[in-house]
């Protein structure tokens, strides 16, 4: 059985490769992805001893969470698993605004409750600040549904240095999820060690840069999705990326794997990062990414990966 890790100082304990289910009820990200395979990939990410799922609102405006909550009712095993999902998204006409305001916080966990078919959630995150709320305040807010019952953990998303101060200044963030992956490391300079100096653990999101770094893209790959609008996935910048990506490969065929299990190798060694959440598209993506809990990685590996991929202050 594989070796669980703790989320911060929370009493959550998890398979440190989990499953980001953007692409479960994600109509918004990938418009052609089937609910029925949606909801495999979910209950082959169980099977398979990954018990840490993370979900939002925003995925499908709150399809992903009703198709998990069908699955895991129909399968009997919520109490096997840590359910993560986020928000803060609150509809204003047409639109969404962001919202963090402590009696929005507590209506959207309800509607979460309702819809993902349970009486608790594992981590609740506030997806993204608003300008306006005190962040201590609705974190407050949280930490009064922690003491109920309603949720287990706190976790904020998207905040700034500052705003995860002003989030932990009573000490109740349990994790942070973030950007950060090798193209992009910035969270190295403070958010990194903030979050090792407290006891949170930082969950990052776009591990793969959406995909890039997982090795499966070439130059002539096309997107029609949310990834054709990003950069690094376009034209000149998404072959030297692809160029570096290709120098991992001899790590990988050192230790017989593939190049993404190196990268997620690699996030798990650093200290504030005790699990990471890729996402998939198809069942065995799902158990090629827990192929990287039989990876190694060497005080030369380390080296290899971090000059090819350097740190930018």
């Amino acid at each position: 059985m594989t070796n669980k890790v703790q989320l911060g100082k929370s009493e959550l304990y998890v398979n440190p490769i989990g499953f980001g289910a953007n692409s479960v009820g994600g109509h918004n990200l990938y418009p052609h992805m089937e609910e029925i395979t949606g909801k495999e990939l979910v209950r082959t990410a169980i099977d398979h001893g990954i018990n840490f799922i993370d979900t939002a609102f925003s995925y499908g405006k709150g399809r992903s969470e009703q198709l998990i909550g069908q699955v895991l009712e129909d399968i009997g095993k919520r109490n096997q698993v840590i359910l993560a999902t986020k928000g803060s998204h609150r509809k204003e006409g047409n639109d969404y605004v962001m919202d963090n305001s402590p009696s929005f916080l507590k209506q959207t966990v309800e509607e979460s409750l309702q819809r993902l078919r349970t009486d608790y959630i594992d981590l609740f995150y506030i997806h993204k600040p608003d300008e306006s709320t005190p962040k201590s305040e609705a974190v407050g807010a949280l930490k009064e549904l922690k003491d109920a019952g309603k949720i287990r953990a706190i976790g904020v998303s998207n905040f700034s240095m500052e705003q995860l101060k002003e989030a932990n200044a009573d000490g109740y963030v349990d994790v942070i999820q973030d950007h950060y992956n090798l193209l992009d490391r910035s969270a190295e300079k403070d958010l990194l060690p903030y979050a090792t100096d407290h006891q949170i653990s930082f969950v990052p999101f776009y591990p793969f840069a959406a995909g890039l770094l997982a090795g499966k893209y070439k130059k002539e790959t096309t997107f029609h999705d949310y990834r054709s609008s990003m950069p690094h996935l376009q034209g000149e910048q998404l072959e030297q990326n692809l160029e570096k990506v290709e120098e991992l490969r001899d790590i990988a065929n050192a230790h017989n794997t593939e190049i993404a299990n190196i990268v997620l190798a690699w996030y798990l060694r650093k200290d504030a990062i005790d699990a990471v959440i890729p996402g998939a598209k198809k069942p065995d993506q799902l158990l090629h990414n827990l192929k990287t809990l039989d990876v190694t990685l060497s005080e030369a590996d380390i080296k290899t990966i971090d000059q090819i991929f350097p740190y930018h202050q």
